[in-house]
């Protein structure tokens, strides 16, 4: 358990393997609304049921079903846009690690003025000026996963561009673009593999904060932050409305960091802690 992230890859499996057969795993319909069922608590209260096995929200609806149905919107989210904010900043941090000079200055200024611009209340208004859906959430989250893969890939694409075998490959005639994804890529591969794992908890956690704000994912799809959002009124008497969607996302966060912390260390023993 020490050595290897047993349970950050399971709950991290859990939550693909939920993504995925969602369909067959949601015990009810995460959308239909019973107000006649409002409010059941979980099965082991007096009053619960085993018919929803955590209970239900203000709208009767099933909240076992809606945290699977969350699970498939969480994991189509946070896949699409760490991947393209991913392989954007790895692009860019490759080209301007190699070429330098102005190119290395106008992008690194890019990304100095992006850093220090307030990002969620930008993310917010682009939401509510194009509007609510599934594209302009994934392109704004985009848009705040980057910057990070940008800096760190150009900093190893500097280490590793005075190597001996990359000018072994111009001696022998490669071509800019050869030698970037064919020579530089394998070796940035590491950092950004971690950058993205890292970056799937931050992701997560933004979603749930538009979403709980009502600027993320447009009802009635089901989203762990909205969930917590719009059942937070009833907090004091209807605790578990709002509780498993907040466990769902504490978990998950927490264990896409941990995977990256253990990933970050497995690639370089260096930062290993005894």
């Amino acid at each position: 358990m020490r050595r290897y992230p047993v349970l950050p890859i399971f709950i991290m499996a859990l939550l693909v393997f939920a993504a995925a057969f969602a369909p067959w795993l949601e015990p009810h319909n995460p959308i239909r609304a019973d107000v006649l069922s409002r409010h059941i608590p979980p099965f082991w209260y007096g009053e619960g049921s085993t018919e929803n096995l955590l209970g239900t929200d203000a709208l009767g609806r099933d909240i076992l079903s809606r945290i699977i149905g969350g699970a498939r919107v969480t994991l189509m989210v946070v896949a699409a846009s760490v991947s393209t904010g991913v392989v954007v900043g790895t692009v860019l941090g490759l080209v301007t690690g190699y070429y330098g000079g102005l190119l290395d200055d106008l992008i690194m200024r890019l990304v100095d003025a992006w850093g220090i611009l307030p990002q969620l209340l930008i993310v917010i208004i682009i939401i509510l000026t194009f509007g609510q859906g599934l594209g302009i959430l994934i392109g704004v989250l985009a848009l705040l996963s980057w910057t990070g893969a940008v800096r760190l890939v150009r900093a190893e694409t500097l280490s590793l561009r005075s190597r001996d075998y990359i000018y072994a490959a111009k001696v022998a005639g490669a071509s800019d673009w050869r030698i970037l994804f064919r020579h530089l890529l394998p070796g940035v591969m590491n950092m950004v593999i971690v950058t993205a794992t890292l970056g799937t908890g931050t992701i997560i956690l933004t979603e749930a904060s538009l979403s709980f704000l009502g600027a993320g994912i447009p009802p009635p799809e089901p989203s762990w932050g909205k969930m917590v959002g719009d059942e937070r009124q009833y907090v004091g008497t209807s605790w578990w409305t709002s509780f498993f969607p907040g466990l769902a996302i504490a978990l998950v966060v927490m264990s896409g960091n941990f995977l990256g912390d253990w990933m970050r260390d497995h690639y370089d023993p260096t930062l290993r802690q005894l």
